[in-house]
This record gives structure tokens, sequence and C-alpha cells, in this order.
């Protein structure tokens, strides 16, 4: 998702080096066409060197560590942060994934998302290459590793490399790769515009599960950008709000309920359960009547006063106009600001926090 002044909302956007263009389009008949010579590389040092030629010209190398099952190990080398491209991942989307936020030197809800993650696995009929002790522990080495102590690191299991086959029975293990963003994360407390999105939603199966196949988020989040908003909301065929494309949607009513839509349709967000437990503590002190995860039809969403994207990459971002309209008074609100903090404060003390062990 396109970062527009929310660095965290897509944790590992880089602009990339770009090199000279290797071929040319062929000439329309009114331009001449360009033949290219195309180098041939006999050996895997002339490709590493071609490939360290565009890192060395970042000046940040924002991805300080790389963990990949096919090599076993770590690589602080970017140029060596490649994927094999008969990975089953890579040529039919058959691989899952997850995140955990980085502040501090500590990673926030890692074995909440960590579980999430081999539920996923299952779901994909992938089976780990190891147990969870060991993904779990090579997840807090790598980031050790990278020095990195304020970003994400991203995570993925994979049918693994074999063949360009549709099965994965050719694939003779399953592959895990992790990397760690480096990035200034931070609080967001600023309002976006959402729009709803006419991109077809996925259908549950594939909706519940933190897959790989991402094109209609991807679709989505383009729609937005292209209609002048910063991302989308989808509705389902029973004109019930579902999700946005990378996050939850949330909203307060007029009578001051929040409310976030049932997960039987859409992914359940860590971060989005998280909010659903410390906003009680609003409710405690009358800021708000209620705290529910239900469904909510566009036209109660309409109403809302106040209306907000969750995810751990923000973690709330207030919404102050839907389809041209504002929301409750334009503005962002005050519960918005007070859900915020309170999420932001548990990602910074709170008790699900692990500590890297940096040397």
């Amino acid at each position: 998702m396109s970062a527009q002044g929310v660095p965290g909302m897509e944790e590992g956007h880089v602009a990339y080096p770009r090199g000279p263009t290797s071929l040319s389009v062929p000439g329309d008949g009114n331009s001449r066409q360009t033949e290219v010579t195309v180098p041939v590389f006999e050996s895997a040092s002339e490709v590493l060197e071609k490939l360290k030629e565009k890192w060395n010209k970042v000046n940040h190398k924002p991805y300080p560590a790389m963990y990949s099952s096919v090599f076993g190990g770590i690589t602080l080398d970017p140029a060596m942060m490649v994927i094999p491209i008969d990975d089953h991942m890579v040529h039919r989307g058959h691989g899952v994934f997850d995140t955990a936020m980085l502040l501090d030197g500590f990673l926030y809800e890692l074995d909440t998302h960590l579980d999430r993650f081999l539920r996923s696995a299952c779901n994909a009929k992938i089976n780990p290459p190891f147990s969870r002790e060991t993904l779990r522990s090579i997840l807090i080495q790598m980031t050790a590793s990278s020095k990195c102590k304020r970003g994400s690191i991203r995570y993925w299991l994979s049918a693994g490399p074999g063949d360009f086959l549709l099965s994965s029975r050719g694939c003779p293990q399953s592959a895990f790769y992790a990397v760690v963003i480096s990035d200034n994360y931070s609080q967001c407390k600023h309002g976006v515009k959402a729009v709803t999105s006419t991109v077809p939603m996925k259908p549950p199966l594939f909706a519940t599960v933190k897959n790989v196949n991402y094109l209609p988020n991807v679709l989505s989040i383009m729609e937005a950008e292209e209609r002048g908003a910063f991302a989308s909301i989808w509705v389902d065929e029973q004109e019930f709000i579902a999700e946005g494309p990378n996050v939850n949607v949330a909203f307060i009513t007029k009578d001051r309920d929040l409310v976030l839509p049932s997960f039987d349709k859409i992914l359940s967000g860590c971060t989005a359960k998280k909010l659903l437990v410390l906003a009680s503590k609003l409710v405690e002190t009358g800021l708000l009547r209620s705290v529910k995860n239900e469904r909510i039809t566009v036209a109660e969403a309409k109403e809302s006063v106040e209306m907000m994207y969750v995810g751990s990459g923000l973690p709330i971002l207030s919404i102050v106009e839907w389809d041209g309209v504002p929301v409750g008074d334009g503005q962002v609100g005050k519960l918005t600001l007070a859900l915020s903090d309170l999420l932001w404060d548990d990602m910074c003390s709170g008790p699900e926090r692990t500590p890297v062990p940096y040397d």
C-alpha cells in the first residue's frame, strides 16, 4: 500500500535503485526498433556483482537482515535477499505470511502473530520445516543480527522450490523466509480519505487466511489512489462492511458504541482483536457506551460519527471522509485518538512485548 505520509501502513516501502533498461519494446511502425544484446553471466560471482552494483547506490539499507531456509542462515547483504524462481510461492501463490512490529528493541505480539501464521499454514496445507519454537527462535535471532530496533519483521512459509507445476508434490520441502524492515515507525494522528471499493473482495475461504494472493488487495488500493483517496473499504454482497485492503476498519456510532465488523468473512486482525480488549477501558471511564464485534451495514456505517483503519502498522488511522462525504464533523475524532493512545501505549510498554537480545 502506498505510504502517502503513513510509513507504517505498508511496512517495507522502499525506492529501489533503477538500473539501465536491458531490452527495448518493439517499434510501432513509426519508430525504429533497437537491437539489444542481452549479457550472459556464466558464474554466480558475476550475477552477485551486478546485484551489488544496484544496492551500492542506496545510502540507507532498508532490509538489514534476512533469513532463508533455502541456504539455512541469516544474510546481512541485501543483494543476497532473493527467493528461488521455482518456489511455488512465487509462481503459484502457494504461501502464507505474517508480521510483527519492532519498537525500541521489542517485538510486539510476536506470539499472537506466529500463532495466526501457523493457522494460515494449516489452512494452506503447508507443513512448516521447523517446530514453532524453532521458527520463533529464528525470528528473534534474525532481528538481533540486524541491529535494527525500530521497524518490523515479516515472514513467509512457502510450499517451497521444486518445479513449475501446479501441485506442490514436486517440492521436496517447504521453505521459510523472514526479513527485518527498518522503518522510523510512529503513531498516526492525522486523517485520510477512503472510498468504497468496486473490486470484488475475496471469498471467506481465502480472506480469512493471511496468504500471499494479494491481487484483489493491490487493485483495490490502486483504485482508491486513482480516486484521490488513501485506501478503500470492501463491502460484501449483502451490503455489510468487510475490511480495508490490508487493514481492518472500525466505527463509532452516535451512541458512542465502538463497532468492528465480525471476522466470519474477513481476516481477524491481531491489532483489531487487541483493540476490542483495550477499548473496554474507555467503557469503564464512560467515554464509550459499548464495544461490539458484529455485522454492520453500509447504511449504519454511514451514520457513524468517527471511523478508522486498524492495523499493526498504524495502529489506528482516522478516516475523515468516505466516498466524498465527511465522517462526522470531518475531523479526527477524540475517541479515535483515545483508542489510538491505548494501542500505542500497549505497543510501547504493554505485556506482550518480546525483548530482542542484541549483542
